[in-house]
């Protein structure tokens, strides 16, 4: 910041200070000295576009990111849920959000090894899921509300990046933030929510480089004279553009005051666990080995690599599953944060990966990005110290899914040797596997019924193949946790 910046924070008169004092006026406020009264939640009659700045390599309070990973430490992790609370109670005083931007993980590639962004998205989970959001769930016309918000993080045109695959077209109304800004798409998605004229909760989760790129861009393209931040200040300041029916616009910066701790977060109260009961599917195995049954081991299949794979958590919970917003609901953040302990003695991965939240979809009631299978997993990547990989290559709507998923995770050797944890979408997962095992051939051989119950959220289907790649599949261990138990509402810190 310059010479006599002016700095408001929410609830405090606005003040003008020397760049001298305005350090150690941010030094008090970091350290906890601010005497100021607690911040005045924003009014839903203006046009409120809320910033919040996740942790990323680069910008980042200290312990937050694992720059080996780029992902969350347990601090980070921690801090996100923190956050939630204190956007809810002390920014939109309890009311419920508008929207939710937040970044599109590809485009922002990080480290050597080019790890792509998932804490901008996971920052933001918990807050989403202490939101409701109402669909229509039939023909009828009948509406269920549940305890989750859809995040918008679809590709917007022009903003795919190199290798990734390019949708048919483009979601009209849940496209997310582009850390490279391509084409200017960030603002004018900034541009259509401000000239939309829309009240209440607009809220942006993504990188200190996209936010202050964000703000400048907003001051300079509506004229609105607001003294923007230019230095990142921590992941504790969260900033808002409030612009009122009138049109004038004011800019607040609320202070959370977060001290998180550095431990993994232990949930509220313990979830149900148990034996796996094989009630919804079946105990199932099937092998094929080169030479048996007319079997032929495929010639670039991988060698020594096992694949566990499951469901996202909880997402559907109207009676007859078909709420639908691209989210999990809250009672899975439960099974989220619980996997961590659920699995630990039972797997041993050394690799996360799922599909590309920035993939989109129209569900019959609302255009969705579809985010729930990778943030199924982001608590397991940080407890485990994971980088999180994403499959980007094709898309999850593909008709020839399947096949490209098999072909993708279990052939040409980049998988070999490794052991996976991999969260897919249901209806996909077993016909996967069955386009694994055609591969092989031979007579009268099993393949999987390719059905998966709705209601079921705990099955695991391992996926083995050995030195010379003969393959095993089976559901024998399961995650233990019991879905019916999980609570409607989301755990609160």
């Amino acid at each position: 910041m310059g010479k006599n910046d002016r700095v408001t924070i929410a609830g405090m008169k606005r003040i003008f200070l020397p760049a001298s004092l305005l350090l150690i006026f941010t030094i008090a406020l970091l350290t906890g000295c601010n005497d100021a009264s607690p911040p005045a939640p924003l009014s839903e009659d203006n046009v409120n576009l809320i910033f919040v700045t996740s942790p990323d390599v680069a910008y980042h309070t200290a312990g937050d990111v694992n720059h080996d990973t780029a992902n969350l430490t347990d601090q980070g992790l921690q801090r996100s849920l923190l956050m939630a609370t204190f956007l809810k109670q002390q920014v939109l005083g309890g009311k419920n959000v508008t929207a939710i931007y937040t970044l599109s993980p590809m485009t922002h590639l990080q480290t050597s090894q080019r790890y792509p962004d998932m804490t901008a998205i996971w920052f933001i989970e918990q807050f989403a899921l202490l939101n409701q959001f109402t669909l229509r769930v039939d023909a009828a016309g009948t509406t269920y509300t549940a305890n989750s918000f859809p995040l918008y993080s679809a590709y917007a045109p022009g903003s795919v990046p190199s290798g990734v695959a390019v949708p048919a077209s483009y979601c009209p109304d849940c496209i997310g933030l582009d850390f490279n800004n391509t084409g200017g798409d960030n603002d004018a998605l900034i541009a259509g929510v401000i000239n939309s004229g829309t009240p209440g909760f607009h809220v942006f989760s993504a990188p200190w480089e996209t936010i202050n790129t964000l703000l400048t861009s907003i001051n300079s393209q509506y004229g609105y004279n607001l003294d923007v931040p230019t230095v990142f200040m921590g992941t504790n300041f969260v900033y808002v553009v409030s612009i009122t029916p009138s049109g004038s616009a004011s800019l607040l910066t609320y202070y959370a005051n977060l001290h998180p701790d550095a431990t993994y977060p232990a949930l509220p109260s313990p979830v149900v666990t148990g034996a796996c009961s094989y009630a919804l599917q079946p105990y199932f195995s099937t092998s094929r080995t080169g030479g048996v049954d007319g079997a032929v081991i495929p010639a670039n299949i991988n060698k020594n690599q096992t694949m566990y794979i499951i469901r996202h958590v909880e997402a559907h919970p109207d009676p007859t599953h078909k709420f639908e917003d691209g989210n999990y609901v809250a009672a899975g953040q439960w099974r989220a944060l619980d996997l961590p302990d659920a699995l630990q003695n039972k797997i041993s991965p050394d690799l996360v990966l799922s599909i590309d939240p920035a993939q989109w979809a129209f569900t019959g009631a609302a255009n969705v990005a579809y985010v729930r299978p990778s943030l199924s997993l982001v608590p397991y990547a940080i407890a485990n110290n994971f980088p999180y990989y994403l499959v980007a290559s094709f898309d999850i709507r593909d008709p020839n899914e399947p096949q490209l998923a098999s072909d993708y995770l279990f052939t040409g050797g980049a998988f070999s040797n490794k052991t996976i944890l991999l969260a897919w979408e249901s209806t996909r997962i077993k016909p996967l596997i069955n386009a694994l095992l055609t591969k092989y051939g031979g007579n009268n051989l099993p393949l999987l019924p390719t059905a998966w119950p709705s209601p079921d959220y705990d099955t695991m289907w391992t996926v083995t193949l050995d030195a010379q790649g003969n393959v095993t599949v089976d559901n024998a261990p399961c995650e233990g946790i019991d879905s019916a138990s999980l609570p409607a509402t989301a755990p609160v810190y």
